[in-house]
């Protein structure tokens, strides 16, 4: 039988891939909320009682956390944290699945956020079964990729390369796997079209860090929010259904960021993660609702709509659930979710009917994990319950004390399955419950047939997306075709390429941007069969930097500069010409920022500039420079000159008395320098401007735990308003 060549290559292709496909362990929980990414097990046979103290403890590891443990090939990663105080940094640990041996740990540093020390690793891991590695978004910002020994392949600073918001709160969304991305979202401020503070969507090339798309759907954030997301097929569409800051339930298509509807159920940011029955979303809150005065809401949503959903797309509703916390799972046509007070409950999914509740304890974070006709969950007053659920009620099958009533171990993480055990995390303790030998059966995953590679493209994807480069640098771009359903058709060599607000030439994806100097902040446009992409880029110069603001429009921001749209504003001030203004009114997620101006890796350099305080309401603003990830701040209310890193964690924070006067301008000077022995050293001076500069540096720090490298910027608490001018960033001779 003749094949033809076009089939045979094909037909070959098919096979490669096929002989290609990662081989997993049938059981890895790669992501805390299992394979699905719905809280449920597929697994029989798991264990019906414990004890701490033996029966079915297979092993337990002193290490604790508030985040879930995940499962692949054999080992159970874990985000916590390490040190105490000074020494207090995020981690990411690599047990031994089996015995709970410690095989590694990286970690890394917190810096320039405002969360607090209790509150760091938050985010659960990922791992994807395709190449062994594993992914941690830390509280700061940080997205780490390591491999499966614990090297690190990449990294990216999302708090200074977009803006990323991160506070008292310190919620951190866990990163998830999709193909060849990995995927995040939290409330960030970049640049352009992208400039205004939104819950954002970025997803990154998981083998090498590029970022390949940013969306924002959504509207103004009122917090920042660490909802899980789910992946569906919903009508042979893909969607990534995921609550945000902004009170709103979206759906995306992943593989794009393309939007595909959206509903709006709240006031306050979503924490909790939806379910798919059917063709419905399931979304749950405990925040107030929009149409009445009662907390909390359980919905049926139709996920097969487009745009924004109107009130005949909800199929039910049941108001005065406060699940706000821990995410539902399904069993059946049935859907059990634990409520703020630790009691849980059955709701009918036809109707939204309440079915029966039963009592657990007091306080609650933990989603619950429906395994073998059994969930498995813990509560924040440190028991640990394993409980059969049916139509009518819910049997308790196990409880068990951990720690005890008076100091007991919490339980804020949902437990894992992988392989016959059952595995989770309490604040001070790792266990594996079930068998002492763990089962061991494997699988090859699934490959999916080749697509038609000549199918309609209805979306252009220019990637990298998000560059800083240098004037003159040359960049390749590829421009990828996606259908109608958010599926991968083709890499496309044959598009139309233009420039919008960038000075230089491109064709064939090759931009050479201009070497004239300039700051630039623009678009590199793809389009294929009328359909366009773009890629962002910003040129920036190398150092020196010298910036007096005076260019800017009234109420404009410097263009390549991030997180400043809404939150600065340039000004005519008297006797000062024009300066960049703190601005004081606004949302609260407003008041408190860090602007970057430049790229994440940058190292040994000075920032110094001139800054000026009000005053109102007798309250006075904060206002210093950044460099290398050191902070060099004037605090206005407790008149003082700190050297920070990280300010909540004030162990690490060199702190001086200074008397600075309201309507005055001070010169502030950091500089930040890498040392021969692997430390840091950050030196900071202020003085009256007019006055000479101080010969002697007036605070320091030598860094044992050192951030290397890092973006010069500026920060601003906005109790009233604060004045910048002559700003410069030079480096170190």
């Amino acid at each position: 039988m003749h094949v033809p060549h076009s089939k045979r290559f094909a037909l070959v292709l098919f096979i490669l891939l096929a002989l290609a496909a990662p081989v997993v362990l049938a059981g890895d929980w790669a992501e805390w909320r299992g394979p699905a990414r719905d809280g449920i097990s597929p697994e029989k046979n798991l264990p019906s009682r414990w004890s701490p103290t033996g029966e079915n403890l297979a092993w337990k590891a002193p290490y604790g956390g508030r985040s879930a443990p995940i499962v692949l090939n054999d080992r159970v990663y874990l985000v916590n944290t390490a040190g105490k105080g000074e020494t207090l940094q995020e981690r990411i640990m690599c047990f031994d699945a089996d015995n709970g041996k410690l095989l590694w740990e990286h970690r890394f540093n917190v810096f320039l956020s405002d969360v607090p020390p209790h509150r760091v690793g938050w985010a659960s891991p990922v791992g994807d079964p395709a190449t062994g590695n594993v992914y941690a978004f830390g509280v700061g910002g940080s997205l780490i990729a390591l491999s499966r020994e614990g090297k690190v392949l990449w990294e990216r600073s999302l708090g200074e390369e977009f803006g990323l918001l991160t506070t008292h709160g310190g919620r951190t969304v866990s990163p998830i796997i999709d193909g060849d991305l990995v995927i995040t979202s939290g409330v960030t401020s970049m640049w352009g079209e992208h400039a205004r503070g939104a819950h954002r969507f970025m997803a990154f090339d998981k083998r090498t860090g590029e970022l390949i798309w940013v969306s924002a759907p959504g509207g103004r954030p009122y917090d920042t929010t660490y909802a899980a997301p789910i992946i569906a097929d919903i009508n042979g569409t893909r969607l990534l259904i995921q609550g945000a800051s902004d009170g709103v339930v979206h759906a995306l298509k992943p593989q794009t960021g393309e939007p595909v509807w959206k509903y709006e159920i709240s006031k306050r940011g979503l924490n909790t993660g939806a379910v798919v029955y059917k063709n419905l979303a399931i979304v749950t809150h405990s925040e107030e609702n929009l149409e009445s005065n009662e907390m909390g809401m359980i919905a049926a949503l139709d996920a097969t709509a487009k745009g924004e959903l109107k009130k005949e797309q909800i199929k039910w509703s049941t108001v005065g659930w406060q699940g706000g916390y821990s995410s539902p799972v399904i069993d059946g046509d049935r859907l059990y979710q634990v409520d703020n007070g630790a009691n849980i409950a059955a709701f009918d999914l036809n109707n939204g009917k309440q079915l029966w509740l039963q009592n657990l304890g007091t306080i609650q974070k933990a989603s619950p994990v429906l395994a073998d006709g059994k969930l498995y969950v813990g509560t924040e007053n440190g028991k640990f319950f394993i409980l059969r659920p049916t139509a009518a009620g819910c049997e308790i099958l196990d409880s068990d004390q951990l720690g005890t009533e008076q100091q007991p171990e919490a339980i804020i993480a949902s437990p894992a399955v992988s392989n016959g055990r059952v595995y989770f995390a309490t604040d001070s303790n790792l266990y594996a419950i079930g068998k002492k030998s763990k089962a061991d059966a494997h699988h090859a995953a699934p490959v999916e047939g080749l697509p038609n590679p000549n199918r309609a493209a209805t979306w252009v994807q220019v990637v990298p997306t998000e560059l800083i480069i240098k004037p003159g640098e040359t960049v390749n771009f590829r421009v990828r075709l996606f259908d109608e359903q958010g599926k991968f058709i083709r890499e496309e060599k044959a598009a139309t390429w233009s420039l919008d607000n960038l000075k230089g030439t491109v064709a064939n994806g090759q931009l050479v941007s201009a070497a004239d100097g300039t700051a630039q902040a623009g678009l590199v446009k793809a389009t294929v069969g009328g359909v366009s992409g773009a890629a962002r880029v910003r040129i920036v110069p190398p150092l020196p930097w010298s910036e007096n603001f005076d260019a800017l429009v009234a109420g404009g921001v410097p263009p390549t500069w991030v997180s400043t749209t809404g939150k600065f504003a340039a000004r005519e001030l008297e006797g000062a010409g024009k300066v960049l203004v703190k601005i004081a009114e606004g949302s609260s997620l407003l008041t408190r920022t860090r602007a970057y101006m430049g790229a994440s890796d940058m190292s040994n350099y000075t920032i110094e500039l001139d800054v000026r305080g009000a005053e109102r309401r007798r309250q006075r603003g904060d206002a210093g420079v950044i460099a290398q990830r050191y902070a060099l701040v004037l605090y206005g209310n407790s008149q003082s000159l700190h050297l920070e890193p990280w300010q909540p964690e004030v162990a690490r924070t060199v702190t001086l008395p200074f008397a600075w006067k309201p309507d005055t301008w001070y010169h502030m000077k950091l500089s930040v320098e890498n040392t021969p022995d692997g430390k840091t050293r950050a030196r900071g001076k202020v003085w009256a401007v007019g006055d000479t500069e101080p010969a002697a540096w007036m605070i320091e720090r030598v860094d044992p735990l050192p951030n290397r490298q890092g973006a010069p910027g500026i920060f601003g608490n906005g109790l009233a308003e604060l004045f910048f001018d002559n700003l410069k960033v030079t480096p170190n001779k």
